[in-house]
């Protein structure tokens, strides 16, 4: 006897239930490692993604991470306000293509309204509209790709940044009421107040919509940041009749706002108004750095998954060998058969070691699949819940994950492979 395949296959059809039961354990071991490690990593690129359109930003001393949540994600928080002063003097600083005002608290059927400035629409002229053209006077809106609006249609927005009413045409609430413009500082974007219409509500028509960016601002309505300071009684960075939108800005009637989006023309440029805007009035961040410390965060968390993970995958290890153990020693007549019909210890030995081996080794690949496959429904709800978009991918690590998983395979087949060739077969005849 020299081919020891067909013993192994007539062992596992003969041992169906053992055989499901290992298996499934060291599937599921290895997909819950997986899962892990293949969701944090997708997680992590896609964050910073969808933070690649913000390489500066500019808000109110306070929490930076905040502010990142607020202005890059539109996870709208209680934020204070950055003076409007800040705007004008950034907007003539050298090196600066462009410093976007970040303006939210109006939404359009749960669909946050941003306002700000055609050139972050743009990204500096980086973009073009998909369809139609991006605002160029008061009253107008450019859509996000996953806004389910038609160039030429007109909305009205509701005060807040979730809609409370369907009619959007009729119904609003009122929303950030101030006492005047020099308590801009301490209030609060995302604050929203039931009311009677406003004296300045306005419709917006839809001029544009612009391609997909794969992140929460494919779900939101950008229109002029005049606009929204209008709308809620404030100053509009120019004169009253002045119904320009855009630079230049009048500095005496630049209300306060959450956030300024800078695009510098240079990584230099770029660490110098970082530092410059670094003071007691204003805070300056590149939106990376905050999210290198949330990374580091969950970079605590995964590794704490991962050790539960190879906790599970080495209970699983012992739950396994101890399973064929059994096994084995409850077919220790089958092998001393075998040995006295003239089977060799080393046929044995190989016939036990392949019957363990094949079976981690697939039961780790199933797992890396399962593991894979698995991932996928949960990126996607992550992504409806997240904004921006999941970029699921199998990584050397999860591969080395399953590999290890199935060297181990090949030592624990050792254990039992030896101690069944090893028993005389007067014994195992008993």
């Amino acid at each position: 006897m020299f081919n020891p395949l067909p013993v192994v296959m007539a062992d596992y059809r003969r041992n169906r239930l053992l055989l499901a039961i290992t298996f499934a354990l060291i599937a599921l071991a290895v997909a819950i490692g997986v899962g892990v490690i293949a969701q944090e990593r997708a997680l992590r690129q896609g964050s910073a993604r969808a933070a690649d359109d913000f390489d500066l930003l500019i808000g109110a001393p306070g929490s930076p991470t905040q502010l990142v949540l607020s202005s890059v994600y539109l996870k709208t928080q209680a934020i204070p306000l950055v003076k409007g002063d800040v705007l004008d003097h950034v907007s003539q600083e050298k090196g600066v293509r462009y410093a976007a005002p970040i303006a939210f608290g109006d939404n359009w059927q749960g669909h946050p309204i941003v306002g700000t400035v055609a050139e972050f629409a743009t990204r500096g002229d980086t973009l073009q509209a998909a369809e139609g053209r991006v605002f160029a006077a008061r009253g107008e809106a450019v859509i996000g790709a996953r806004v389910p609006l038609k160039v030429g249609q007109r909305i009205a927005p509701s005060h807040g940044m979730q809609a409370h009413e369907e009619d959007d045409e009729d119904t609003h609430d009122h929303a950030h009421a101030q006492e005047d413009g020099h308590k801009h500082e301490h209030e609060h974007a995302g604050h929203t107040h039931s009311s009677k219409h406003h004296a300045h509500d306005i419709n917006y028509t839809v001029v544009g919509r612009m391609p997909a960016r794969n992140n929460i601002w494919d779900s939101a309505i950008l229109v002029p940041v005049e606009d929204v300071w209008a709308l809620h009684d404030l100053p509009t960075g120019h004169a009253p009749e002045d119904t320009r939108i855009g630079l230049p800005w009048d500095a005496a009637q630049l209300p306060g706002m959450p956030a300024i989006a800078v695009k510098p023309d240079s990584v230099g440029a770029a660490y110098g108004l970082r530092n410059k805007y670094r003071t007691d009035s204003s805070m300056a961040l590149f939106p990376a750095e905050v999210l290198n410390e949330l990374y580091s965060t969950l970079g605590d968390i995964r590794r704490l998954m991962s050790l539960m993970a190879l906790a599970s995958q080495i209970l699983v290890v012992v739950a396994v060998l101890m399973a064929l153990l059994v096994g084995f020693l409850a077919r220790a007549r089958q092998f001393a058969v075998l040995r006295a019909i003239g089977a060799g210890r080393n046929y044995i030995f190989a016939v036990i070691w392949l019957e363990v081996s094949l079976l981690v080794v697939s039961g780790a690949l199933a797992g890396l699949a399962l593991g894979y496959a698995a991932s996928w429904p949960l990126a996607q709800w992550m992504a409806q819940h997240t904004g921006f978009a999941i970029p699921l991918s199998l990584g050397l690590e999860e591969c080395m994950l399953a590999a290890s998983l199935a060297v181990s395979g090949f030592f624990i087949a050792i254990l039992p492979a030896w101690l069944a060739q090893r028993r005389p077969i007067a014994q195992g005849l008993k």
